[in-house]
């Protein structure tokens, strides 16, 4: 079947054409996420036609809309309850009326760090797994879980998703959640220059060069044993590993995949974690894999499908 497939990030905002598996057509555009949903959804019907045309697909030729979105959500009824920041109006914006007076389609919402695990479970490196956990590491930390084959979603929706905010220090950093020591606000990319400029040696580093204050740049200096850079490199190793832990004791996952744009560096990210947590999670029964994500950044597309399909038999 053919879906419309949207992925709202906070930079980027992707749209898609899938079907059986595959991506037919998709564009980028800018997300634009401190303005009204509106504005949003009114370039989003723009991409979906574009893709349409250039997968010579009609929208109603498509059996629904699959949208990812980088909050809260109640998946059954297709509401956001949360904006985080991003999307300012999306908690008040009935987005099936949209999909249905803009298209005629019915439309399934979903988490994002949530849809990245069911592409990558359906479609790219937890295939034939029904127990995973993915950990997504990029400006925040997303974390979705699936155990005996059903998705993680608990009553208010919120079960998994807030596994980056989990605590891995005790009366450490303030998180922007209201948790302390959280691992999100211990070591992504949201809060890594405020955590750098509390070192004493951050002031002699090569950091200070970078106009673009990433883990990219990062872990290129560290490469380059700068003090700083590896100190910084290190503690977010073990933040991340302490996370993955706590992940496998809550969730007891045969597999957890690691994505995210942090993973351009999966040399340095990928084994070491992988040493932590054969070294402190308690598994009897064997070691967890610790794999990365085979589908990058068009794991959420992926999942589309699949998300369409559930609501369709829910309904």
């Amino acid at each position: 079947m053919n879906v419309l497939a949207c992925d709202m990030g906070g930079t980027r905002v992707k749209a898609a054409v899938v079907a059986e598996g595959r991506i037919l057509a998709r564009t980028a555009i800018a997300a634009l996420s401190h303005r009204p949903m509106r504005d949003c959804l009114a370039s989003l019907a723009d991409a979906f036609r574009q893709v349409g045309v250039e997968a010579a697909i009609r929208p109603d030729e498509c059996k629904g809309i699959a949208l990812s979105f980088p909050s809260l959500v109640d998946s059954t009824t297709g509401w956001v309850l949360d904006s985080y920041g991003k999307y300012p109006d999306a908690p008040g914006t009935d987005l099936a009326a949209w999909a249905r007076a803009e298209f005629g389609l019915p439309l399934a919402v979903e988490n994002d760090a949530r849809m990245a695990l069911i592409g990558e479970w359906r479609h790219g490196a937890g295939r034939g797994c029904d127990d995973l956990v993915m950990v997504t590491l990029g400006t925040g930390i997303g974390v979705a879980a699936v155990m005996e084959g059903r998705v993680v979603r608990g009553r208010h929706g919120q079960a998994a998703i807030m596994g980056g905010h989990l605590s891995v220090r005790y009366g450490g950093r303030e998180c922007s959640c209201g948790n302390l020591g959280c691992a999100e606000a211990e070591t992504s990319l949201a809060f890594l220059r405020e955590i750098a400029g509390a070192r004493p040696d951050f002031s002699a580093s090569g950091l200070l060069s970078e106009s673009e204050f990433d883990y990219e740049a990062l872990f290129r200096h560290a490469r380059m044993d700068d003090p700083c850079a590896r100190a910084l490199a290190d503690h977010s190793v073990q933040v991340w590993g302490a996370l993955v832990v706590s992940l496998i004791h809550a969730f007891d996952p045969a597999k957890v995949i690691l994505g995210g744009g942090i993973m351009a560096a999966a040399d340095q990210v990928l084994l070491p974690i992988s040493d932590y947590v054969n070294r402190h999670a308690h598994t009897p029964w064997g070691k967890v894999e610790i794999v990365p994500s085979q589908l990058g950044d068009a794991a959420a597309i992926m999942a589309a499908e699949w998300l369409l399909d559930e609501r369709m038999r829910v309904r």
